[in-house]
C-alpha cells in the first residue's frame, strides 16, 4: 500500500478544516479568561538510593517495584505511594525465569524495573536522598 504524499495530506486537512471542523479562536479583545487553579504539580518521584538492589526473582510470581521512591520495602512497594506520591503507582511485573537481577533504586531508569546505570550520572549522584526515618 502507497501512502499519500506529504502535499496531499495538508490538502486534505485544509479541506477538512472547511467542512464543519471546528478551530480554536483567540477570544474576542477585552474579555477575561477564568482563572485556573492547579490542585497540584505532578508527583515526582523521588531518589531511594543511588544504587541498584540486587535481588532474586522467582519466574512466575507477580512483583510490584515501587516507582515512587517513598517504599521502606525497597526496591518493593509497600503501598507509601498512596499517601506520599498519589499519581504514582507501582510497577508490577511477573519473570517468566528465575534469576538474579539489578533492580532500579534511583526511580531514574530509562528500562523500569531493571537497573540500566542511570544512577552514575552527577543527576543521581550529586543530589540529595530523603531522610529515612
Amino acid at each position: 500500500m502507497r501512502l499519500p504524499s506529504p502535499v496531499a495530506l495538508v490538502m486534505v486537512v485544509r479541506a477538512a478544516a472547511g467542512a464543519g471542523v471546528r478551530r480554536c479562536r483567540e477570544p474576542p479583545a477585552g474579555s477575561r479568561m477564568p482563572a485556573v487553579r492547579r490542585s497540584s504539580a505532578s508527583p515526582q518521584a523521588v531518589i531511594a538510593a543511588k544504587e541498584p538492589f540486587s535481588v532474586e526473582l522467582k519466574a512466575g510470581r507477580t512483583y510490584a517495584w515501587c516507582s515512587c521512591g517513598h517504599s521502606k520495602r525497597q526496591p518493593f512497594c509497600d503501598g507509601a505511594h498512596k499517601t506520599a506520591a498519589p499519581g504514582l503507582s507501582p510497577l508490577r511485573f511477573t519473570p517468566e525465569e528465575d534469576a538474579r537481577v539489578w533492580l532500579c533504586g534511583c526511580k531514574r531508569t530509562r528500562t523500569p524495573p531493571y537497573c540500566d546505570g542511570t544512577h552514575k550520572g552527577e543527576a543521581v549522584q550529586g543530589a540529595p536522598l530523603l531522610p529515612r526515618p
